[in-house]
């Protein structure tokens, strides 16, 4: 069965005659009535009683007759939404995203993706790198905004900025007054990081191993906000990202940045080799760079 034939077969049973049918269908008569009959051959029934001057509908033609045309109005449909997505006149764009990213960074530009392309809907699912990876990979979501490193050879990585982490301080801190802190100024710290499975919580960790930082875990928590109050109720310091830094300068909370080589981490988007974005998610991935400049000012 075949998209023309049914609409041949419409045709005929709106214009009740084969010629007419025909000529609206743009083809030789011969052709179409060649058409239906094929139809019939595969539906094993008659679908018109063909007279000299009329063709109508039998019993079957009149069941068969509301389908056909629901097939051929949900075609038309689907080939109008396929256009309007790639015109981005509608669509769906799901984003995948780490908890310490989201609040941050997308603000600014799902707002402005919006404004530009009103008809496509946004949505953001946040969790864990680990977790993310597995919808990605499933194709249960577009793609994913985590950070280096990513050991998955399935996965496109393309990466999109850097990014520095800055050192955070309770008010009233030793290095307050320091125009300059090195990695040894921090030896004996008491030091708050994120949760055990958040990435940067173990980026952290990682720089003091690397560069020999004798610390003392003094908490955790699953919130980078929640880090940032007890740096500033004198808890101990931590490293934030700096899309994360609290820019308000009634804050009693300090950062300084650490002489080279910074703390630091690499935000890429990822989605499966086999299912490149499509254009809607390529213009949102376009705006990021400029929102994560935006988020530092």
């Amino acid at each position: 069965m075949e998209m023309h034939q049914l609409r041949y077969m419409v045709a005929v049973a709106r214009t009740r005659n084969f010629s007419r049918a025909a000529e609206q269908c743009h083809v030789s008569q011969p052709t179409l009535s060649q058409q239906i009959q094929k139809l019939e051959d595969e539906l094993g029934e008659r679908l018109f009683d063909r007279m000299k001057r009329e063709a109508r509908l039998t019993p079957h033609g009149e069941a068969f007759l509301p389908r056909a045309v629901r097939i051929m109005e949900e075609t038309e449909a689907a080939k109008r939404e396929a256009s309007e997505a790639g015109s981005l006149l509608r669509g769906r764009v799901t984003v995948g995203v780490l908890p310490t990213i989201a609040p941050y960074l997308l603000p600014d530009v799902m707002a402005a993706f919006s404004e530009k392309f009103p008809g496509v809907q946004m949505v953001v699912q946040e969790d864990m790198t680990a977790r993310l990876l597995k919808l990605t990979l499933g194709c249960e979501i577009d793609f994913a905004l985590v950070s280096l490193p990513i050991r998955e050879g399935r996965l496109e990585v393309r990466k999109l900025f850097s990014e520095e982490s800055l050192l955070a301080l309770p008010p009233g801190h030793r290095l307050k007054r320091k125009r300059t802190v090195t990695t040894g100024d921090l030896t004996g710290e008491r030091l708050i990081v994120m949760q055990e499975g958040h990435c940067l919580g173990d980026q952290v960790l990682g720089f003091c191993d690397r560069h020999d930082l004798h610390h003392h875990i003094s908490f955790r928590s699953a919130q980078l906000e929640t880090v940032q109050s007890l740096v500033r109720a004198g808890l101990g310091i931590s490293l934030i990202p700096a899309m994360a830094v609290q820019r308000d300068p009634r804050d009693a909370l300090l950062y300084r940045s650490l002489c080279s080589p910074k703390p630091g981490r690499q935000i890429v988007v990822v989605w499966p080799k086999q299912r490149p974005p499509g254009r809607a998610a390529d213009e949102f991935l376009k705006m990021l760079p400029t929102s994560f400049k935006r988020s530092l000012h």
